[in-house]
């Protein structure tokens, strides 16, 4: 089940860097569209690209620690305490972005089914674009699931993992480049 739930993140994480260029190659398509006289609305495109890459991005970083966690608050806090904290925080983010999910597929599926399209020139069904929002929040909500069974397990949540090896990297970095320094004086 892990192998299965870090390849999701990971698939995520790429399809979140794949819509991230395609920004780019709309925009250089539109450009070359003035060249060669013909219409590319990449302003469209390049936003529904945009979206796809937030929404996607989101359950990968948060399984590797790269969300903004404030941790004024739980860092002062005992181990006890610090677990029950994590335990209503993963709660609370895979009950709401469940729920978010839910009504984003739907509203996904709604769009299909009027056949809505968007207003611009190129007139995209816009179910195609709100299947990257759905699908990268259903990738998060999964994400918190998976960090709250990790965390009523007893073990530490991936991201706090993550975080202390960022900060332990960094350190090292530090102490490495002040021997180094020490080393020239």
């Amino acid at each position: 089940m892990r192998r299965a739930l870090d390849l999701m993140y990971r698939l995520s994480g790429g399809l979140a860097a794949f819509f991230l260029a395609m920004i780019g190659v709309t925009i250089v398509a539109q450009i070359l569209g003035r060249i060669l006289n013909f219409t590319f609305d990449a302003t469209e495109i390049s936003g529904f690209c945009m979206a796809a890459s937030l929404f996607l991005g989101h359950a990968y970083a948060f399984n590797t620690g790269s969300h903004i966690r404030v941790n004024l608050l739980i860092s002062r806090l005992g181990l006890g305490a610090k677990r029950w904290v994590e335990i209503w925080c993963c709660a609370l983010g895979a009950a709401g972005f469940a729920f978010f999910a839910w009504n984003a597929w739907e509203m996904t599926f709604e769009s299909y089914s009027f056949g809505d399209v968007s207003p611009g020139l190129m007139a995209v069904p816009f179910w195609l674009p709100q299947i990257g929002m759905s699908l990268g929040v259903t990738m998060l909500s999964i994400g918190f699931l998976d960090e709250l069974v990790q965390v009523l397990a007893g073990k530490q949540p991936q991201f706090l993992d993550a975080e202390a090896q960022a900060i332990g990297e960094e350190l090292e970095a530090g102490a490495i480049e002040m021997a180094a320094a020490g080393k020239r004086a």
